[in-house]
C-alpha cells in the first residue's frame, strides 16, 4: 500500500467516532507514540500559480520526495526559509519530522495539516483529528484547509464541487502564464468575467474568495440562473451541504430550462455520494442540449457513474 493510500485509510479511521452512530462501527481513538517503522507520509505542498525560482525548486523537491529521494529533496528544501520549504525539510528528515513541524507557526493551516498527516501515519489518531480540524478552521480560504476537510469527511468526494461556466475561458488567455491569466480575470467586471474568475479561484483552493466573486456576479445579474447557481455551488460545505442544496433546489423550479442549474445540482449530488440522484439530473442536462459545454460535461460524468 502506498503512503498516499495509507493516509486516506488511516484518516478514514480517524473519522470513525463521527460515523459510529450510523455505521455501527467501533471507534478507534488510541493515541500511540510515533513509530519509525512506517514509510514517509505524503507531502501536500501547494504553491498555486507561483512560478518564481523558489516555487520551481519546491515543486522539484516535492517530486523527489514522492520518489523516495529524501536526501536530495531535503537539500533543496533547506535552501529556503518559507513555511512550505520548512515543512518539506521536516518531512524529508523523516522520521524526525514532528519536532521540526512543532516549531513552525501553529496558526498556519499548512503546518497543522501536515502535523495531522504525520500523526495519522504513525497511529496517533485522536491527535491527528485535532490537527486536521485546526487546519480546516484557521485559514479556510486555502488549499490546505480544503485538503484537511477532505480527510475529515472521507465519505465525500475529495475537494469541493467546482462551478463550470457555460462559456469557456477566453482563448486570449491560453498563451499567458497562470498568474497573468488570474490577474487579467481579476480586473474584468462583466458577469462572465466574474464567473470565470470565481471558477479559477475555486480551482486554486480559495473557496471563500471565490464565493465573494460569485456574489459580485449576482449583484451584476441578480436574475440570471448562472450567477445564482454559481453563488449556490460556492456555499457547499461538507459539514452543512444543505447550505448549497437549499439555494440550488428552488432554482430548478424557477429556471426549469436552465442547464446550469440541473448540471450543478447533479454535481453536488455526485460529491455527496448520491449517484442515482446525480444521474437523474445529468440525464436531464443531456436532454436539454447534448452539444453544449455543460451537455458534454454531463456525459463525461454519466460515463463514469
Amino acid at each position: 500500500m502506498s503512503p498516499r493510500v495509507r493516509i486516506w485509510t488511516i484518516v478514514a479511521a480517524v473519522c470513525a467516532v463521527a460515523v459510529a452512530a450510523t455505521l455501527g462501527v467501533v471507534a478507534v481513538t488510541r493515541d500511540e507514540p510515533a513509530t519509525t517503522t512506517v514509510d514517509p507520509p505524503p507531502l501536500f505542498l501547494d504553491l498555486g500559480v507561483r512560478d518564481d525560482a523558489q516555487a520551481r525548486d519546491l515543486r522539484r523537491a516535492s517530486r523527489l520526495y514522492a520518489d523516495d529521494r529524501l536526501d536530495d529533496a531535503r537539500r533543496i528544501f533547506e535552501r529556503y526559509k518559507s513555511t512550505e520549504a520548512r515543512i518539506g525539510a521536516a518531512f524529508a528528515a523523516w522520521p524526525d519530522t514532528m519536532p521540526a513541524l512543532e516549531v513552525l507557526p501553529q496558526a498556519s493551516s499548512a503546518v497543522r495539516l501536515h502535523e495531522g498527516v504525520v500523526l495519522a501515519t504513525t497511529g496517533a489518531e485522536r491527535a491527528a483529528r485535532t490537527e486536521l480540524e485546526a487546519a480546516a478552521r484557521l485559514e479556510p480560504d486555502t488549499p490546505y484547509a480544503v485538503r484537511a476537510d477532505d480527510f475529515l469527511h472521507p465519505t465525500f468526494a475529495p475537494g469541493l464541487p467546482l462551478f463550470v461556466p457555460g462559456e469557456p475561458f477566453p482563448a486570449a488567455l491560453a498563451h499567458r502564464s497562470p498568474s497573468d491569466q488570474l490577474a487579467l480575470l481579476a480586473h474584468r467586471r462583466t458577469k462572465v468575467a466574474r464567473l470565470h474568475y470565481g471558477s479559477a479561484l475555486q480551482r486554486l483552493g480559495m473557496p471563500l474568495t471565490a464565493r465573494r466573486i460569485f456574489d459580485d456576479a449576482v449583484r451584476l445579474a441578480p436574475d440570471d440562473p448562472e450567477t445564482l447557481t454559481a453563488a449556490a455551488v460556492s456555499r457547499f460545505d461538507k459539514d452543512e451541504p444543505a447550505a448549497a442544496f437549499s439555494r440550488l433546489g428552488p432554482l430548478t423550479r424557477r429556471f426549469p430550462q436552465a442547464q446550469t442549474v440541473r448540471f450543478h445540482l447533479g454535481l453536488l449530488l455526485v460529491w455527496s455520494g448520491d449517484a442515482e440522484g446525480a444521474k437523474r439530473q445529468l440525464r436531464q442536462v443531456r436532454a436539454q442540449g447534448p452539444e453544449t459545454r455543460l451537455g458534454r460535461e454531463a456525459k463525461r460524468f454519466l460515463d463514469r457513474l
